[in-house]
């Protein structure tokens, strides 16, 4: 999980702090020193660290920490507040220009994820702002990465121009006047990357760029290989005007030293992050929320947009009814689940929650759990989904063969189906009344 070693770190460091009444000056240098450890054991950059830790230590020291009723907390909404800044401050966006099309050159070393995440970005700006992407093929010299984007663009529902092993300026002009031609008013360009920075590549981006006047140019960092990050990113930046930064894996980046770092360093803002796989897996960096979740305080906001995207409206509605009703049935659990997973695995759920971050670091949260959930729900008839009821020990027999599961596990399901649709009732309750509505997917228990 991102940050989790950082994130246990600091919460042992801030635990001392917590039990203490009040504050010296010596228990803040104590918690720095700490906090300091914690953020280069996290290979963040160390003139970072240093700036940092120099700023929080004044702010820290000051009257209104010493003199509070709670100083710790004001210690921990200081280092919040300063993390904050330090990467950002505030979520950049993709600057679209008034007259379309808005174009974006990719660009970075290969291997950090560079194709993928053109046809992520793809799907999200078509997802979310309902564009009309192209993509725009102009690696000509790795095996197969136009084969790639083919097969990542057409999943991301995008066109892929490309004019094969040709002349990557070439293609990425041809490529612009297709888009205009076509109606695509968000156009990725796709280009090389190298097993490390050379001239010929950075020739060879400073000639697209000045065939194609992008609108941004994203560096794709894989976040993973820490202060190299940091270093590509400020090598990337000196050659071209870079804008912005997606920094691939940080879903696997237990330290997060890069995602502190790059944009101290560069100056540049982190725009989007890969947390995962899927196509589906890039969230806008918000440096604000990353810092709640660096600290254990969780990310209410990115799950409840999460939620928002996941959930069809219309079914909620429908579920709100039934819960009126008292008629939940299987099908609506199974409805349920499936929105549920489009929202990540459940430890990247569980995760954004206030406080539970931290008490999962022990917990092996398994999603495949859901997966034998869903299997013995579509196992049974339609009757029985509808009436769980009916289900006699026969019954759980063969759906226990059916989704190669036990009659222990088909139980067990039941039990707890009979105990959701105890508390759907009284929450149907409210709904009545016009004070409550239901707007979320009901975890399975």
């Amino acid at each position: 999980m991102a940050f989790e070693s950082l994130s246990e770190k600091l919460s042992q460091a801030f635990k001392k702090l917590r039990s203490k009444g009040k504050l010296g000056e010596q228990d803040i240098k104590e918690a720095m020193r700490e906090v300091k450890l914690a953020l280069l054991e996290a290979d963040v950059n160390y003139k970072v660290v240093k700036d940092f830790v120099k700023t929080v230590s004044e702010r820290a020291v000051g009257q209104e920490v010493l003199e509070s009723l709670t100083p710790a907390q004001q210690v921990i909404k200081i280092v919040n507040e300063e993390l904050t800044a330090l990467m950002g401050g505030e979520n950049a966006r993709l600057e679209f220009p008034s007259k379309p099309p808005c174009i974006v050159l990719m660009c970075g070393l290969q291997g950090s994820g560079k194709t993928t995440h053109a046809a992520k970005l793809a799907k999200y700006f078509k997802t979310n702002s309902g564009c009309r992407p192209l993509l725009i093929a102009c690696d000509v010299y790795r095996p197969a990465a136009i084969e790639q984007l083919k097969i990542v663009g057409e999943k991301a529902g995008a066109r892929v121009f490309e004019m094969g092993q040709g002349n990557p300026v070439e293609i990425a002009k041809e490529g612009l006047k297709f888009a205009k031609d076509h109606g695509h008013d968000l156009v990725i360009v796709d280009t090389a990357g190298r097993l490390h920075i050379d001239e010929q590549l950075m020739d060879e981006l400073k000639r697209i760029e000045a065939e194609v006047h992008p609108n941004e140019i994203l560096l794709v960092v894989d976040a993973m290989t820490g202060q190299d990050a940091v270093t590509v990113a400020s090598t990337f930046n000196e050659a071209l005007p870079v804008t912005g930064v997606i920094l691939t894996k940080l879903d696997s980046d237990t330290r997060g030293g890069a995602a502190i770092s790059v944009r101290q360093v560069t100056g540049k803002p982190i725009k989007f992050s890969g947390i995962g796989e899927k196509l589906d897996d890039l969230e806008p960096f918000h440096p604000g929320r990353m810092a709640s979740r660096i600290l254990g305080m969780g990310d209410m906001l990115t799950l409840i947009e999460k939620a928002q995207t996941a959930v069809d409206e219309q079914k909620a509605e429908e579920l709100a009814r039934k819960m009126q009703q008292n008629s939940f049935d299987m099908n609506d659990l199974l409805d349920q689940m499936q929105q549920i997973k489009k929202m990540g695995s459940l430890k990247q759920i569980l995760g954004m929650l206030p406080g539970v971050g931290k008490k999962l670091e022990e917990v092996d949260v398994d999603d495949r759990q859901l997966v034998r959930i869903e299997a013995m729900i579509t196992s049974m008839t339609p009757a029985e989904r509808e009436k769980p009821s009916i289900i006699n020990p026969s019954r759980k027999r063969r759906i226990a063969a059916g989704s190669g599961t036990k009659v222990e596990d088909v139980n067990r399901l039941l039990k707890q189906f009979d105990q959701m649709k105890q508390m759907m009732k009284q929450l149907g309750g409210f709904g009545k009344k016009g004070r409550r509505k239901m707007r979320f997917p009901m975890m399975p228990m």
